[in-house]
C-alpha cells in the first residue's frame, strides 16, 4: 500500500523550495553589485548606516557571487527609488553636443558629466535632464547660442543655478531653483546667448507614483 503525506500542501511546498534557493544561488552581474552598492551608499547619506559600515559593506557587496550573498548584503536596507540615486558611479555618456545648421538632442536615463558644452550656431537642440543621473554632485553646464537656440529641461528635484548672458538675445532663468534636501545635485548653467536663445524650463516630476523597486 502506498502511504500519502496527511498535508495537502506538503508536495507543493517541496516543489518549491528548489527554485527559491537556485534564486538564491544564480550568480550576480556587475550591474546587480552596483544596484545594491548604490543603495549602501543611499542608506549612508540618509543616516540609516554609520560613514563607519560604508567600506565593510561595499567589500560585502563587491564580494558577493550570487543573488543570495547580496541580499546579505543589503540587509535591513530599504530598496531605491526611481528618484533617490540620482548621483551614480558611472561613466558619463556624453560631454559635449553640437547644433550646427541642425540640431541635436540629449534626453533618457543619460549619465551627465561633471562639465558639459552645448553649442546651438543656426541650429538647435534640447538638454533634457528629467530623466538624467549625474557623474558628480555638482554640475558646469556651459550653453552656446548663436543665431540658434538651446532648450533645457530641468527636474523641480534638483538644485539650478543660471548666471548666462543674453547680448541682442536671451539667457531665461526660469528654471533656476533652490534647494536645502542634503545629496542634492546642483547644476550650474552659464554661457552666452548672442542673437539667440538659452532657455530653461522645468519639469514637475511625479511623486503621486509609488516608488518602484529595483531588483537586486
Amino acid at each position: 500500500m502506498t502511504e500519502h503525506s496527511g498535508h495537502p500542501g506538503h508536495d507543493r511546498n517541496m516543489r518549491r523550495e528548489p527554485a527559491h534557493a537556485q534564486a538564491s544561488e544564480l550568480l550576480a552581474a556587475d550591474d546587480d553589485r552596483d544596484r545594491v552598492a548604490e543603495k549602501v551608499r543611499m542608506a549612508v547619506a540618509a543616516g540609516r548606516l554609520e560613514v563607519d559600515a560604508l567600506d565593510a559593506r561595499l567589500t560585502e557587496v563587491y564580494q558577493a557571487r550570487t543573488h543570495g550573498e547580496l541580499d546579505v548584503a543589503g540587509r535591513g536596507l530599504p530598496d531605491i527609488g526611481p528618484r533617490d540615486a540620482l548621483v551614480v558611479d558611472r561613466a558619463p555618456t556624453s560631454r559635449f553636443a553640437l547644433g550646427m545648421f541642425g540640431g541635436f538632442q540629449r534626453r533618457g536615463e543619460w549619465v551627465v558629466p561633471p562639465r558639459f558644452t552645448a553649442w546651438s550656431m543656426w541650429g538647435g537642440g534640447q538638454l533634457d535632464l528629467s530623466e538624467a543621473r549625474y557623474a558628480e554632485q555638482e554640475t558646469v553646464i556651459r550653453a552656446v547660442a548663436l543665431f540658434g537656440g538651446t532648450e533645457i529641461v530641468l527636474p523641480d528635484d534638483i538644485e539650478v543655478e543660471v548666471r548666462g548672458f543674453g547680448l541682442f538675445g536671451v539667457f531665461g532663468k526660469r528654471g533656476a531653483r533652490k534647494h536645502t534636501k542634503p545629496g542634492t545635485p546642483r547644476v550650474l548653467i552659464k554661457g552666452l546667448a548672442m542673437f539667440g536663445g538659452v532657455v530653461t524650463r522645468t519639469r514637475r516630476m511625479d511623486r503621486s507614483i509609488e516608488k518602484q523597486s529595483r531588483p537586486v
